[in-house]
């Protein structure tokens, strides 16, 4: 397969940007001060141009892995949003030497937290509209979409990106099945920092359960629901982290 797409902007150490199902500009807006100390490598997932389309249409986190690895290449600040985080950990995991430092935010890892009735009805939101896309029960669909920081309005057509985002989810393989090597990541110490918005309790507990996997530091930042990067002052925070972590 062809090799998906980094950006690089800026001078200084290399940041990897991942993101999700949300394109790179609508994930990462809040971070393009740092182009000032630090490069940033953003990286664009199969299915977001400029990078090709995924193999059969589908989005898939052992796809992304694979082609994340050898952007860690020059041992990158690794930040990752979302689904985007499963490849990354997997690619961490794979060859953790290579990784500076990880920043997690809000990534799909239910598992991590049992018997938690929100999230697996969370969780299996998710995988309806993964399954089902555009045609999942418009509730639930809007439910999942306002959750996971999607403007839709209680009525009435979805907003054409919205409808965008949804068909390129459409088939995606389901998060519930990733399981990252988080032991791997913990005994080889790399930093890491575990972010989120606030904006979810049964998220926050997510991603508390994560900080506790992997030894990582805690950041909660709100004000911008799941897009926890434009948060009022996570842009400064996440600097502090990784002028520690260099």
């Amino acid at each position: 397969m062809d090799e998906i797409v980094a950006i690089r902007e800026g001078e200084g150490p290399e940041v990897l940007l991942v993101h999700g199902g949300a394109s790179p500009a609508t994930t990462w807006s809040g971070l393009e001060f740092l182009k000032g100390r630090w490069t940033l490598a953003v990286a664009h997932r199969r299915g977001f141009p400029p990078s090709p389309p995924p193999p059969d249409g589908r989005q898939d986190f052992d796809v992304d892995a694979a082609d994340i690895e050898p952007l860690l290449d020059r041992r990158p600040h690794v930040i990752a949003h979302s689904y985007g985080a499963l490849g990354v950990l997997i690619a961490a995991a794979r060859h953790p030497a290579q990784v500076r430092s990880l920043t997690l935010i809000e990534p799909p890892l239910f598992y991590l937290v049992p018997d938690d009735p929100e999230l697996a009805r969370f969780q299996r939101l998710g995988d309806e509209v993964l399954a089902h896309g555009l045609k999942t029960d418009p509730a639930t669909l809007r439910e999942f979409l306002r959750i996971a920081g999607s403007p839709v309005p209680d009525t009435g057509p979805l907003p054409e990106n919205v409808v965008q985002a949804v068909r390129r989810a459409h088939g995606s393989r389901s998060p519930s099945e990733a399981r990252p090597a988080l032991d791997v990541l913990r005994d080889a110490d790399i930093p890491a920092l575990v972010a989120s918005g606030d904006h979810a309790s049964f998220l926050e507990r997510a991603a508390d359960a994560l900080a506790d996997g992997l030894n990582a530091e805690r950041l909660v930042a709100p004000g911008a629901g799941h897009f926890v990067a434009g948060a009022p002052g996570f842009s400064e925070r996440l600097e502090r982290f990784l002028v520690s972590a260099d």
